[in-house]
């Protein structure tokens, strides 16, 4: 498939981009239960619940390669209702996860002449959650807008001397190329990020008064205006912190690509809403002590689509492994703090909460653009614009914004599929 946009962003981690086009293969073109057509209209449905226009394009081009009829894509009206009927769970795991039960998941399951295998259901689920995440990466990197607009406020990097790669694996047959030129590059330009070295070793001073219920509370006292920030530090306050950062729009003022996908999507007003504000009472925190994917969710998807466990694994080891040779050298930075503050900020924002982490650090490492933008990209990506990505962290190398962007695309992955994953083992016990 045409991923030329997405794969050039991924290039500047080449270990990452490997695992990446080895699970969209197979997810897309290996043996699977799903059918083939089957599989490009899920992510056409996937996608147009953010209006990624390029990932729509993208998919209705393989759609019809793979044989699909050409009458589907009308809309969701011309699809088999067993196609249909997924549109529930694909609004609510792109939206509100904690939203779904086993009710859902039953629901799709029952006997009747649509109903779905639970092998279908995992390929299905698996496929949602890679495609919400995935409009994710493509409107935090830019490059919705370049399909959108002919290439107008694509983000491109600052220079190409200003590149920094995760050390490619022997024999890692992606990205070649792009590797041999910037290796003759120097990274000695590299800025210092003493901001973040300085919240780094606050840290480990600052530990009185840290209790997670205080994050929670922050959440519930905040303003209804402030929900682009989500969590913020105690003495910032803004009635708007995404003002000045409009929806990238076209010169007529309208967003663009928000219109022609609508034939995709039911309940087009259902969006995300901020876990600790929720109405939904009876919902609960979800505690990855209870439920993890280490523990029970690679088990059950690789049980139920064979191999997919071990891909989707290896990605997610391998975003957590990857190491910006420039973050890592700065003496006094530890990207693993930086990156795990990142990763639980994500879940934070989906009510996935770890016992063992102290999360007063998001707010001392985070600064409030950066959260800005994080949620953004995460909850309401199609309201990314250009001039959030250049205002986030200026500090940060194009490769450095690139590597947070993968961050956030495998959290929410992550998140989806622990909720969608928890109610397949709820209906099955």
């Amino acid at each position: 498939g045409r991923l030329e946009a997405v794969t050039q962003q991924m290039g500047y981690h080449p270990q990452y981009l490997d695992s990446f086009l080895k699970t969209q293969h197979y997810l897309m073109h290996m043996d699977g239960p799903l059918p083939f057509d089957c599989r490009h209209y899920i992510a056409i449905m996937a996608a147009a619940r953010h209006q990624c226009r390029y990932l729509v394009n993208l998919h209705v081009l393989q759609f019809l390669r793979a044989g699909g009829d050409p009458q589907w894509l009308r809309g969701l009206e011309f699809i088999p209702p067993k196609l249909r009927n997924l549109n529930e769970i694909n609004k609510i795991l792109a939206h509100r996860p904690w939203l779904i039960t086993k009710e859902h998941i039953e629901k799709l399951l029952k006997i009747s002449e649509w109903s779905w295998s639970l092998a279908e259901l995992v390929h299905a689920v698996v496929l949602l959650a890679h495609c919400h995440a995935l409009a994710s990466f493509v409107f935090g990197c830019g490059c919705e807008q370049d399909e959108g607009l002919g290439g107008q406020g694509s983000l491109k990097p600052l220079s190409l001397g200003n590149q920094c790669f995760c050390e490619a694996t022997a024999g890692n047959s992606c990205s070649q190329e792009l590797l041999r030129i910037n290796r003759k590059r120097s990274l000695d330009s590299c800025m210092e990020l003493d901001s973040l070295r300085e919240r780094m070793q606050r840290i480990h001073v600052e530990t009185e008064g840290r209790d997670e219920m205080r994050l929670l509370q922050q959440d519930r006292e905040e303003g209804e205006g402030q929900g682009a920030e989500g969590v913020q530090g105690g003495t910032e306050h803004c009635s708007d912190p995404s003002a000045g950062l409009s929806p990238f729009a076209d010169t007529d003022g309208e967003v663009t690509g928000a219109t022609n996908l609508a034939c995709y999507m039911q309940d087009p007003d259902f969006g995300y809403q901020d876990f600790a504000r929720r109405d939904e009472d009876q919902t609960q925190v979800f505690r990855v002590q209870d439920y993890s994917w280490e523990d029970h969710g690679f088990s059950l998807v690789n049980r139920l689509y064979s191999d997919i466990g071990h891909l989707l694994d290896e990605k997610f080891r391998m975003v957590d492994g990857l190491q910006s040779s420039a973050m890592a050298k700065r003496q006094g930075c530890e990207p693993s703090v930086f990156k795990r503050g990142i990763w639980n900020y994500i879940h934070c924002m989906f009510g996935i909460r770890y016992d063992d982490y102290d999360y007063a650090e998001v707010n001392q490492l985070l600064e409030r653009m950066l959260k800005v933008y994080i949620k953004t990209v995460t909850c309401y990506p199609e309201k990314t614009n250009s001039e959030m990505f250049d205002r986030f962290w200026k500090q940060f190398k194009h490769s450095e914004k690139v590597h947070v962007n993968l961050l956030i695309l495998e959290a929410r992955m992550q998140a989806e599929l622990l909720y969608a994953l928890q109610a397949i083992t709820q209906y099955m016990i």
